[in-house]
């Protein structure tokens, strides 16, 4: 598409000039109007694998580069200086997302769909994509480009990390139904595949291993591959003994989180979304 080559060129030159910068400036907010109506994302699911659009990254970081310093600000007493490529999200009440009085932020660029509610303080970054009837809770983070999926509840305080760079970088995903345990951490690339549950305080990164007490297995991330959470998997924070000689003669363990079991009718039960909230 002209758009993606345009987007790259640009993102590619070393300089541009002042009628350059302009048509910069017009490509970048041309897909930002497609990434808030979800039309282009930073990363979609083809062929049973997910797939980083790298041009959309290149997108976001060129508008960071053509953006200047605005006033923000809300009256005179809340003050807000950022980059004016990066307003606020264009929303009306046909949108049909909920967003509680309190605080709460939606950056331009990202997609927020139908029945989402937004608990204060939240904030959802640009590039994010956050699907139908899902919840975010009260000082959660939805970051850069992280992909959500439908009825996901992100519980307070929760952190789903921004992935920019590396370009070429699988951002976060949080597949369909997954529950997300308030105080935890998703980041750098982790995906979260369908009905999973994040128990509360897990922190999940690249370099996390996590063990599989169930089938006896460690995922890891790969050179090639992100660390993926498995289908309908139950992970809590837990630990593993540190085996060094130091930490054997004082009795240390270090951080690990583990799949305790794989979802059943009582942890359906239990992560059950309550409908009359929406």
């Amino acid at each position: 598409m002209s758009l993606q080559k345009d987007i790259e060129r640009y993102f590619e030159a070393k300089e541009l000039s002042s009628k350059e910068k302009s048509k910069a400036l017009g490509a970048f907010k041309e897909m930002v109007k497609l990434l808030n109506k979800g039309k282009v994302r930073a990363a979609e699911k083809t062929s049973g694998s997910w797939k980083t659009n790298t041009w959309v990254k290149k997108g976001i970081l060129l508008g960071f580069r053509l953006g200047k310093i605005k006033d923000m600000s809300v009256f005179k007493q809340l003050y807000f200086f950022d980059k004016h490529t990066l307003p606020l999200k264009p929303m009306s009440n046909k949108d049909g997302v909920r967003i509680v009085p309190g605080g709460s932020s939606i950056r331009t660029g990202a997609y927020v769909g139908s029945g989402v509610i937004c608990m204060p303080p939240m904030y959802i970054n640009i590039g994010a994509y956050v699907d139908d009837n899902s919840l975010i809770d009260s000082h959660a983070l939805v970051g850069s480009c992280a992909q959500l999926g439908k009825k996901i509840h992100l519980s307070a305080a929760a952190q789903i990390g921004g992935v920019l760079e590396p370009i070429n970088s699988v951002p976060v995903i949080i597949e369909d139904e997954v529950m997300i345990g308030g105080n935890s951490g998703i980041y750098e690339g982790t995906i979260v595949q369908k009905r999973a549950v994040i128990g509360a305080g897990c922190i999940i990164t690249g370099s996390t291993p996590v063990y599989d007490a169930v089938k006896g297995k460690i995922y890891r991330k790969t050179k090639d591959e992100p660390l993926v959470i498995p289908e309908n998997a139950v992970v809590v924070a837990g630990s593993r003994p540190l085996k060094t000689a130091y930490g054997i003669e004082n009795d240390l363990s270090v951080y690990t989180p583990v799949i305790i079991k794989y979802r059943d009718e009582r942890t359906d039960a239990a992560t059950a979304l309550e409908e009359s909230l929406r």
